[in-house]
């Protein structure tokens, strides 16, 4: 503990049972997220079979941000987020597209062949509402004050002077939880 992770207090009781569960918080308008994304989900590949990895989107209280969180589960309801995850990043940092309301993000959705009717619809459903709630109710239950951010097992906060070192410390860390969860 100290440079590798931090302890969450209070700890929370992660959602997913009987596995570890890994959260990283983020958000597509952060740069620091869009370079973290395509090494974390490297990393996410080889966890062991007793992990689960989750990704919550969050605003941080930015609106912006908040139209971003709506599209990541707008396309996880549409069935199209594995396809259009990485897309969406690069859209917003490579290409400088400014995805922040309802109606670009159904551009751009339409555009990477999305029925934009379709994605409206999801945009604006109720399940959508209420698991972008969720996610920010969790970025508040987890005190998560930047992007991305790395939680173990409802307790360990990753830590790190960089990409590399956060994820290597979260291998560890990954450790550290499955001993204490026997």
């Amino acid at each position: 503990m100290g440079r590798d992770y931090a302890m969450l207090s209070p700890p929370q009781i992660p959602e997913t049972k009987d596995k570890i569960e890994v959260i990283e918080f983020f958000s597509y308008g952060c740069p620091h997220c869009n370079d973290f994304n395509p090494l974390v989900s490297q990393w996410a590949k080889q966890l062991p079979a007793n992990a689960v990895f989750v990704r919550v989107p969050v605003s941080l209280g930015r609106p912006q941000w908040g139209q971003l969180v709506r599209a990541y589960y707008t396309l996880q309801a549409t069935g199209d987020l594995t396809r259009l995850d990485s897309a969406l990043f690069d859209a917003i940092h490579k290409e400088k597209q400014q995805l922040f309301d309802e109606a670009s993000l159904t551009a751009w959705a339409a555009q990477h062949g999305v029925p934009a009717e379709k994605f409206k619809a999801a945009f604006n459903s109720f399940n959508v509402s209420t698991r972008a709630g969720h996610a920010e109710q969790l970025s508040r239950d987890y005190q998560v004050q930047g992007v991305p951010h790395l939680v173990i097992d409802g307790k360990y906060q990753v830590l790190g002077q960089n990409f590399t070192e956060v994820l290597a410390n979260a291998t560890q860390v990954l450790g550290v939880a499955a001993k204490s969860a026997k």
